[in-house]
Parts: structure tokens; sequence; C-alpha cells
């Protein structure tokens, strides 16, 4: 029987190198009064402040400098207030584009931000239709260009949760691949891996389907297949493969949910300095062994399929695949969790809080809080 499912897409995806080049006629003829949201270094995004200045549109301006919290998610939100911005454009990584997602929903919203977060917050419906936000991803990682939520850091309850609306996922998502060219090995290699891991865990997810499915299993062995060459040498070729994952990660997992590995990732990412995408990388093959200890059936094949993929890519036995990709994703430069400082005895507290996160009600299979603890504890 074919599972029935709903699709939450933005409304408007371009990819493929020199897509950032038409931006300009997309933004403008979505509002009139932009709010630029760009990452630490500005000079990165002045192709793109001097063409909207050319178009008649110069844009106001902000930073993103880490990953997005209450803080700056308030300061985005009063200057767009300020300017009168009628819409967001997100141009960086995953947190500029969470920030400028998170900005463009609540500009128009009456409450405080804390009033529409999940779990630590009031998780309230937004009460104001948000403002067009365009993405413009240079990092193939966390696709959150084609997600419906905006993560974002609460450090009074040390953890990470989502802003979540349908109505935040982007009018148009611009992905050129060109723009993630030359990044730093570091992060090609942990934003590489969380992509990776964001098209894993949907398709062995207890909420795949048919759509899903179809995304995840071309993007799985190719994403592996070009991290692995992106790892030796520049190849304009692996970065559009990347680019193309990340992107299928995200229309993945806002349509069947991600698993373990995003569960733990939310309050490891609130008591640690760790970027996202070294949380993740460090956790997946840990998590992937504790989900084929305790699945059988669909699941267990699925996860022998992902063996295969990642056998075929480091060149291993299907066998030892999960244990060789830990190896080499740490021979490559990956921290582990104890790279944080992070004390080993709070791991059973951050099991439990991951145990009520949106992202563990799509693990194939309940772990219990101690196989939880060892998965992070074999992430050290």
């Amino acid at each position: 029987m074919t599972v029935g499912f709903a699709l939450f897409l933005p409304r408007n995806i371009r990819f493929g190198r020199g897509t950032a080049g038409d931006a300009v006629h997309t933004i403008t003829a979505l509002g009139r009064r932009p709010l630029l949201i760009h990452g630490a270094n500005a000079d990165r995004a002045r192709w793109l402040i001097q063409a909207l200045d050319e178009a008649g549109r110069k844009p106001w301006g902000i930073g993103c400098p880490r990953e997005p919290d209450i803080e700056l998610i308030e300061q985005g939100v009063i200057l767009g207030r300020e300017v009168g911005a009628d819409i967001v454009i997100g141009l960086g990584g995953g947190s500029v584009i969470d920030m400028a997602k998170a900005v463009a929903g609540l500009i128009p919203a009456t409450g405080e931000v804390i009033d529409y977060l999940e779990i630590v917050g009031g998780g309230q419906a937004l009460d104001a239709e948000p403002l067009p936000f365009v993405a413009l991803p240079t990092t193939a990682g966390t696709g959150t260009e084609a997600t419906r939520n905006a993560v974002i850091d609460v450090p009074s309850a040390q953890r990470k949760v989502s802003l979540r609306d349908p109505r935040l996922l982007p009018a148009a998502a611009i992905v050129d691949p060109a723009l993630t060219d030359y990044a730093p090995a570091n992060v090609t290699l942990a934003s590489g891996l969380d992509a990776i891991t964001q098209v894993i865990e949907p398709y062995i997810s207890c909420q795949a389907n048919r759509f899903t499915d179809a995304i995840c299993r071309d993007a799985i062995p190719v994403g592996l297949q070009a991290l692995v060459r992106l790892m030796d040498k520049e190849d304009a070729a692996a970065r559009d493969d990347m680019a193309w994952v990340s992107l299928s990660g995200g229309l993945a997992l806002a349509n069947a949910k991600l698993g373990a590995v995003h569960g733990l990732a939310g309050p490891l990412g609130g008591v640690t300095d760790l970027p996202h995408g070294v949380i993740a990388g460090a956790l997946l093959p840990p998590v992937l062994r504790a989900n084929r200890e305790s699945v059988d059936g669909r699941t267990a094949a699925r996860l022998h399929e992902v063996e295969h993929w990642i056998s075929a890519a480091l060149g291993c036995g299907a066998e030892e695949a999960i244990d060789r990709l830990a190896v080499w994703s740490r021979a490559a430069g990956l921290p582990g969790l104890g790279s944080s400082g992070l004390d080993p005895s709070s791991l059973p507290a951050i099991a439990g809080t991951a145990a009520g996160s949106s992202s563990m009600k799509g693990n194939p299979v309940v772990l219990p809080a101690a196989r939880l603890v060892q998965a992070m504890e074999e992430a050290w």
C-alpha cells in the first residue's frame, strides 16, 4: 500500500552555475526595500550589494557572524522594521540563511521572538504573513534554503530550537554551486557530512515517502563520492554535486523528518561551540551503528544500501563501511565531540533532552537513552 504524503517546497528553485547572476531580477520582482543578511565578512556580499544598487534597490545589510541566537534575530528584526524592509535576502552559509528566514518571518509579527519558538518558547504560530525571503547558499550543507524552519540558539536554555512555519519556505532558492567554490577544507568537510546525513536520515526515516526516497536514493552515493573527491582536491563538478545533495537534503528533511543524529545535535549545539556540521558528521557513524543493531525489515534493507554506497565511495567492504566512514572523517580533519571540552558526565542529560526533539520522531526506531549516550561516547 502506498503511504500518502504532503509536500512543502519553496515556491521557486533555481539550480546551476551562473544562476546567482540572475538573483537581482528575482529580488526586484519581489520587493523594493531589501534587507540583506550576510556572513561576518560583508565583502563577500559586495557583488550582490552593487548589483542591487545598480538596479535601484540598494539593500540595508546586517552580518551574521555566528550561528544565530535570539540576540542576533532581534537585531535583524529591529533593523528591518526601522527601514521598512519588504523583502529579506540571505547570502551565506546555513546560519546566515536561518537568520534571514527567521527575520523575514518575525518582522511583521506582533510578539517577541521567544513567543514563536518551539520547546523553550510559546510555540505560537506566526500571527502575520512573513516577508518574501530569497536564499542564496554559499556552502553545501544544511539545505535550509528548502526548509520551513529556522534553527535558533537559545543560550538561556542551552539548546537550539526551531522557529517553524510552512510560510517560512523561501519565495526563491537560488542554488549556484559556484558560490561554494574554494570553501575551506574544514567547512567543506563539516558541511558536506551534514548534507550527507540529511539525505541518509530521511531515507531510513519512519516517515519516508516516495518523493523523499527518489531524492535520497540518488543523492546519497553522489554526495559520498563528491565529498571524497573534494577532500583530495578542488573539483568544480564535485562542488556541483554537493550543492545538489545539500538542496536534496533540505527537500527531504522538510518532507520526511531526520533522525537521532539531528535529535542529539540540537541539545549538543546548545552546550558546545562546535559547528553543527561537525556534530552531525561525528555522530553519523555511531548512530548508523546503533540503528543497525535495532532495526529489521525495510529499514535494515535500506541501511544495507547505505553501507554499500559508503563502501563504494571509500573503497572498502560493506561490512566495515560505517567504521571506515568514522576513521576517514577523522583522518580528513573532523573533530570529535570531545574537542569541545564537553563534560562526559553531561551526556545522560543531553540524551534525555534529545528524546523530545522533533528530529528524533523521524528515527526508524526508538533508541534507549543509554544507547544514545553510547553513540555520543563513540563520537568523542
